[in-house]
């Protein structure tokens, strides 16, 4: 069945500042079917969500078209990957373009500027004709105006065609002005002698102040590609062949967009895995740190998963292909990190409400400022000082700053957190964290491994080599987890291999069989019970010891006499005590959560440093403890790896999802992990902080620029110390107000996780 609802993703071209953004935000709000819009001016995105059966991507696009501006288009079935490869190729193309519009704009400004100054000295006019002089500067602009500052010009006309105004309006309407008195002090000068007034002109105001501008966009644009350089790193990482072994042997180098499902790829030392799939001969360490951060080599064996862009150390292996293109673990990270930096915070709510009548406001300031100067200025300098007023409040007030001061922190901090393995799906999730003042961590598999492992084996006045070989004998026979456990630890203690006989499992007791001609049993006490095997009292005293220590007791018997124990438990993650200790350095309280019971709970709650924690804990009761969590007026942040873990995710304030353990969990998760490791919840709480902390900085500029930037501009200064604006310097401050804005977001590209 159709869903009720699809989403759009569309690469918006043409939008300047983030009045730019509201209006075409508006544009498709108002097209029916669409349920919500979203633009973003830092990513020139838009994400839109609609009823397929009343619009469709068409009309999306037409919605913006006819709001004056343009869609780029997307090629169908391209993974993530290269859809950004392809928008950073059009994106560095036009920042060329640009580049030579501010090139030939400071060209010809640096020509008018001292032919301007010429008109200062009246020595120098006697030898000059000033006519003759202001038509050179005429044809000296021209060229500014119509090619440089061009697309100011036409952004401003689809504006006021569609009854809105941005920032290319104040730029239009003030540079624009100062040309228009220009052209006609030079071509019609009477106008103003007739009046007593000189014919002055201000070519050189209009040249200045369009490459002015133009050196922000620049240096804008430079700024915005660094923000993004997270995703570009990783597609570089990406493979671009593939060695295809074919059904009959042979190998063939292919490129990889040609890998399909199902191939066997080989894979050589210090080469790099083309896609996603499973080994199916050899084993290898794989350097995985491109996606999860983690530094040190992950080794793989027959079975295990291995991820497309991710390196091969040492040996040489196959693999199935089972993803390709934008299906790959490389492909989703880069769409999530997108799909989160083309999101909007919370907090980004009052520069949008601020920026949607920001521009008509700076408009009719301007006005005012023009009739005021026009009105008490002296006679015969009323018109210039009143054009020249009007046009610095104009300039200065262009909200870019505004625009950028949420988006770009947002674009900067989650690239970063990919590369550290936090993998942020919206901007909300960020700002979220910022506020989490508790967080409850669910113990299976977070903080502990998840999986059983032996961690004593006592076997008194016993050859514990020997025992232990027999031991292994018996349990490589067994699909039991608790004898995977003890196979994995005689593996580990180089056990030798012996042969068994006669196995035999006994249900919800353990195993019996055979082993060089003797009878031996592994399992709980009620088995060696059943047999008839006695414990002695020191084995029985060192059985109590371990219970005590909330660890499983497998009891061992050869030949009808009891003669060690094995102490098996789900150990703590080496890094969970550390992290624990972290967060609570950051101020936040951490909880535990645990199905076990009260015993096992305290022990490992005491091993970790937990004061608080939550036991016997059923799965479906997990939510309704983040709700008496919450109920006790706490932000909290839910960690997990499970699927009955997911409702309590959903729950909680945010929800972290370690990336070892189900899509359920990671799907209800506001914040995924990629390593099995709590130092990446510590991670993100202080990725989060650090963001939230540079986006109040950006707005506090913004805010702080235009609110006494504007009074001045307006002249309010003059009566009291005779100061005035110009209007060259009102561009250079704008611009040099989204730069630093930008500056302050880059910043975060220095965070170090600890």
């Amino acid at each position: 069945m159709e869903p009720t609802t699809k989403t759009e993703t569309l690469d918006i071209e043409g939008m300047t500042c983030a009045s730019c953004a509201a209006f075409v935000e508006k544009s498709l709000s108002r097209t029916p079917g669409v349920q919500r819009a979203m633009v973003n001016f830092a990513t020139e995105k838009a994400t839109i969500d609609y009823v397929p059966t009343q619009a469709s991507p068409a009309s999306l696009k037409e919605a913006v078209v006819n709001a004056g501006y343009g869609v780029a288009e997307r090629a169908p079935d391209t993974s993530a990957a290269e859809r950004s490869a392809e928008i950073d190729r059009q994106k560095a193309l036009a920042y060329q373009k640009l580049k030579h519009r501010f090139w030939v704009a400071v060209g010809l400004a640096v020509v008018i500027m001292p032919l301007s100054m010429l008109m200062l000295w009246p020595a120098m006019l006697q030898r000059v004709n000033m006519q003759w002089l202001n038509y050179a500067l005429l044809l000296l602009t021209l060229p500014v105006l119509l090619y440089s500052g061009r697309e100011f010009y036409v952004s401003a006309w689809n504006g006021f065609k569609h009854r809105a105004a941005n920032m290319d309006t104040l730029i239009a309407v003030g540079t624009g002005a100062a040309f228009l008195y220009s052209l006609v002090a030079t071509v019609v000068p009477g106008f103003f002698t007739r009046r007593g007034l000189m014919p002055e002109v201000y070519y050189d105001t209009t040249a200045t102040i369009i490459a002015l501008i133009l050196l922000g966009k620049v240096l804008e644009m430079r700024a915005k590609t660094q923000t993004s350089a997270a995703i570009r790193s990783l597609m570089g990482l990406q493979a671009k062949t593939a060695r295809v072994v074919r059904p009959d042997g042979a190998e063939v180098d292919v490129p990889v967009e040609q890998v399909q499902l199902g191939d066997i790829v080989l894979v050589r030392p210090g080469e790099k895995v083309a896609t996603d799939g499973l080994i199916t001969e050899g084993s290898s360490a794989l350097d995985e740190a491109m996606l999860t951060g983690e530094s040190l080599p992950v080794q793989k064996q027959p079975g295990d998963a291995v991820f497309g862009a991710t390196l091969n150390k040492t040996g040489a292996f196959r693999f199935r292909v089972t993803k390709v293109g934008a299906d790959t673990m490389l492909s989703q990270i880069v769409k999530l990190v997108e799909d989160a930096q083309g999101s909007r915070a919370p907090i980004q709510r009052l520069a949008d409400k601020v920026s949607a009548i920001f521009v008509p406001t700076v408009v009719v300031i301007a006005i005012l400022t023009f009739v005021l100067w026009f009105d008490l200025a002296p006679v015969e300098h009323r018109l210039p000082l009143a054009l020249v007023n009007f046009v610095a409040v104009l300039i200065i007030a262009c909200p870019c700053a505004l625009g950028l001061a949420t988006p770009t922190a947002i674009m900067v901090s989650t690239g970063k957190g990919a590369e550290h393995g936090v993998l942020i799906r919206n901007a909300e999730a960020l700002e979220k964290a910022y506020q989490v003042n508790t967080v409850l961590l669910d113990k299976t598999g977070t903080i502990t491994r998840g999986e059983p492992a032996v961690t004593d084996f006592v076997a008194p006045g016993q050859d514990a080599a020997r025992l232990l070989q027999l031991v292994a004998a018996v349990e490589r026979q067994s699909e039991h987890p608790l004898a995977e456990a003890v196979v994995r630890y005689a593996d580990a203690q180089g056990a030798g291999t012996g042969a068994a006989a006669d196995f035999r499992a006994v249900e919800g007791k353990g195993a019996a069989a055979a082993v060089e001609g003797q009878a031996v049993l592994i399992g709980n006490r009620r088995l060696l019970t059943d047999e008839g095997v006695v414990l002695s009292p020191a084995l029985t005293a060192q059985a109590e010891q371990l219970l005590a220590q909330a660890k499983t007791v497998l009891y061992v018997a050869v030949a009808g006499q009891a003669v060690g124990l094995i102490g098996v438990a789900d150990t703590v993650r080496d890094s969970s005590a550390a992290a624990i200790k972290q967060l609570q350095a950051l101020g936040i309280e951490v909880v535990m959560m645990t199905g076990d019971n009260p015993q096992t709970a305290a022990q490992v709650a005491g091993q970790v440093g937990v004061a608080r924690y939550f036991a016997e804990v059923l799965p479906q009761d997990k939510a309704g403890k983040v709700k008496q969590l919450q109920g006790e007026g706490r932000t909290v942040a839910m960690v997990g790896d499970g699927i009955n873990d997911a409702p309590a995710l959903a729950q909680a304030d945010i929800g972290l999802a370690i990336g070892s353990g189900t899509d359920v969990a990671m799907e209800a998760a506001g914040i995924t992990l990629m390593r099995s490791d709590l130092r990446g919840v510590v991670t993100a709480i202080e990725l989060s902080r650090q963001t939230i902390r540079t986006i109040k900085q950006n707005l506090f500029f913004a805010f702080i620029y235009n609110t006494l930037g504007i009074p001045i501009a307006a002249g309010l200064l003059y009566p009291f110390f005779g100061i005035l604006l110009s209007p060259m310097l009102a561009a250079g401050a704008m611009a040099l107000s989204s730069v630093s804005v930008l500056t302050n977001s880059l910043r975060l590209r220095a965070f170090a996780a600890h």
